[in-house]
């Protein structure tokens, strides 16, 4: 069974609806050598080439479906994408027309294609590209599973560099009593490597992140409160995230204010989010704090149905959640599924991927006119479209953070040989036909003025503080400005740039770990060292 479902990144260090298998099928037949002939500005269909691959995969899918691959080549791989590319990438006019038969790599090909254009601010306007095994892509939508310690990593500063444990999934090999490891633990070394100033990257970034289950790696640790170090050794395994970890109510003076941590869009979280929905209604709050920190995303219907359940059904009556634009070859119909384009409501029902309530079921309702939302630079795609969707039906928005990473953009993931492949397909705007948020929402005071501003507090984050306690620097802000609309004092002029965003697909979150590295190891920027 194939399904097609947008999605907002869900996006690296996430570290996103059931697996995409692409768009249609292949020929029943290869590709003919004329087929295969680079015309420069000519493009045939993309199912001229679709599964006609260079290693034919035998195995069946996580489902336990065959895979529709016949026998081709890279160039049959690389002809696909740039078909593929040029019809359905949302800025394909802006893309190279890079002869096919240049790469003999269709990763390194696909690279190739996207947009080199900026936005206003500077940044490129595609940041959003890249691919995921399709094995482990399957596995990880499904079941929220990947290859880890369960650790969020956070680098906050260059040299001397400064790394901190900033989330610990519950359950993990992190997690484990005998280990005892806490949010905030500073990483001395990594396998004997000095974290602060050695050069060695690549055993700090092997270290990080471990690619097979069992694979151990030895990390020297100083724990919160104290100078001490001590050893520990942290072996992978396969994580089950939970999308919902922690779910808390904070009695005030002024009312009760629940709080939620929610980390992923995806199918899993249904259920979850519907449990704690139902729990803060029957607390009786007067405010809710959403924490989206480290939430880079995912299924539309799953932040869909998440507005929904915060602004109830007066406020999403008859309203748009978001309609999804494509590029200009398709003003009315999708080009990926072949439907007509017609705008996604505010979901008032379970789907059916809730396996415990099933299909149908009305959801929760809060009904709240205000939300404060925490937010970071791992703050993205589907959790920024939560944001822009309130906003598009009056709920006033305040952001406690940082300026959100900016991707009002999304993807089909698609299958081709073994590899899933994310390009920009579409943008989305709310009721009010508001989008384009490409440089982040930002709290109105924020030093950096990028993004569009929104009320709210630029704070950091202190990872010697546990989530989702009062305490902690986002949540005494955010509880702080309900009480008087004040914001802390801004202590620093640079905000962490090196906060690694953990929220995004494991192969992009490659990609920026090493390029943050490698920034640390350029930057003479002095940022304070303590988190």
């Amino acid at each position: 069974m194939t399904f097609k479902m947008p999605l907002r990144l869900l996006i690296i260090n996430s570290f996103l609806v059931l697996f995409l298998q692409g768009c249609g099928s292949g020929n029943s037949e290869p590709a003919t050598k004329e087929e295969l002939t680079y015309t420069p500005g000519t493009y045939l269909a993309a199912s001229n080439f679709k599964n006609q691959c260079q290693v034919v995969r035998t195995i069946t899918d996580i489902n336990g479906n065959s895979y529709p691959d016949i026998p081709g080549s890279t160039l049959h791989e690389n002809h696909w994408l740039r078909s593929w590319s040029n019809n359905t990438y949302l800025w394909y006019a802006e893309l190279p027309d890079i002869d096919p038969g240049t790469y003999s790599d269709s990763i390194d090909y696909f690279n190739q294609l996207r947009t080199p254009e900026l936005t206003n601010s500077g940044n490129f306007k595609d940041k959003y590209h890249f691919i995921w095994p399709t094995s482990d892509w399957e596995e990880y939508q499904q079941a929220g599973i990947s290859v880890s310690y369960g650790i969020k990593w956070a680098f906050t500063s260059s040299i001397p560099r400064s790394l901190y444990i900033k989330f610990i999934e519950p359950g993990s090999p992190a997690d484990e009593v005998s280990i005892n490891l806490t949010r905030g633990v500073k990483i001395i070394s990594i396998d004997g490597v000095d974290v602060e100033y050695d050069s060695d990257i690549d055993t700090i970034y092997s270290g990080l992140l471990p690619n097979d289950v069992g694979e151990s790696h030895t990390f020297v640790i100083q724990d919160v409160g104290t100078t001490q170090t001590r050893e520990v050794i942290l072996t992978a395994a396969e994580v089950s995230a939970d999308p919902v970890p922690i779910v808390n109510v904070f009695n005030t003076n002024n009312g009760n204010v629940g709080y939620l941590m929610f980390n992923s869009h995806n199918y899993i979280s249904e259920e979850e989010l519907f449990d704690a929905v139902t729990q803060l209604q029957g607390s009786n709050i007067n405010d809710l704090i959403l924490d989206l920190r480290y939430n880079g995303g995912g299924l539309l219907s799953i932040a869909s149905r998440l507005s929904y359940m915060i602004a109830g059904s007066v406020a999403t009556s008859g309203k748009t959640f978001e309609l999804l634009r494509f590029n200009d070859k398709y003003p009315t119909i999708n080009p990926v599924t072949g439907s007509t384009i017609s705008p996604t409501p505010f979901y008032n029902e379970t789907s059916s991927y809730s396996t415990t309530y099933g299909a149908g079921v009305a959801l929760p309702q809060l009904n709240l006119n205000r939300i404060f939302i925490l937010a970071t630079g791992s703050t993205c795609s589907a959790s920024e479209a939560v944001i822009n969707s309130l906003r598009g039906i009056d709920v006033e928005v305040i952001i406690i953070g940082d300026t959100t990473c900016g991707k009002p953009y999304g993807f089909y993931a698609t299958d081709n040989c073994g590899t899933t492949y994310f390009t920009i397909q579409f943008d989305g705007v709310n009721d009010k036909g508001v989008g384009g948020y490409s440089d982040g929402f930002t709290p109105m005071n924020s030093p950096t003025g990028a993004g569009d501003l929104l009320p709210g507090c630029y704070v950091n984050e202190d990872y010697s503080e546990q989530l989702g306690a009062m305490n902690e620097s986002l949540v005494a802000s955010a509880l702080q400005y309900r009480v008087d609309g004040s914001c802390p004092a801004i202590t620093k002029s640079f905000m962490n740039k090196s906060l690694i965003n953990e929220q995004k697909w494991p192969g992009e979150m490659i990609l920026e770990l090493k390029e943050q590295l490698k920034i640390y190891e350029e930057s003479d920027t002095n940022a304070e060292s303590n988190p």
